[in-house]
């Protein structure tokens, strides 16, 4: 069964309440709850995790190793300037999709930069909630054409 890890970064554990005409009004439960139907549905096994804490992610991400088969990330405002985020993700060597509510690339000049995308299969900015949704159905198709 491939095995799919979802973490989120600083500040999502507030969607719904944070800026809902940038980050909408979803919460970070509801998003959750549809990804993990979604998932019962593609017969994945998926975890979460949300912190605001970089160290508390880093150790996660660690724990992944050898354990996850692709990892859905959102790492907020860590994307801009976490080595030490980029670092653990290099590696553990997990495929990563970053993911972002907004469009950082519409957003202020400091948002446009990822650290993170570099070493990551792919990135989906900009379509809200729906983009959890897209990565894992990335994610999922890349394991059945590797084989998985």
């Amino acid at each position: 069964m491939l095995r799919i890890l979802v973490l989120n970064g600083p500040n999502l554990n507030m969607l719904g309440v944070r800026e809902p005409g940038i980050y909408g009004v979803d919460t970070l439960q509801s998003i959750e709850q549809r990804l993990g139907e979604k998932a019962d549905r593609l017969g994945v096994s998926i975890d979460f995790f949300q912190t605001n804490h970089e160290g508390e992610m880093i150790d996660r991400i660690h724990s992944a190793y050898e354990q996850q088969d692709g990892i859905i990330m959102n790492p907020g405002a860590w994307t801009h300037y976490s080595y030490g985020i980029r670092d653990a993700l290099s590696t553990v060597n997990i495929p990563v999709i970053e993911v972002h509510l907004s469009n950082i690339h519409k957003r202020e000049e400091f948002r446009h930069h990822s650290v993170i995308a570099p070493i990551s299969l792919g990135q989906i900015v900009g379509l809200g909630a729906i983009g959890y949704e897209l990565a894992l159905d990335a994610l999922h198709r890349k394991a059945q054409s590797d084989g998985s």
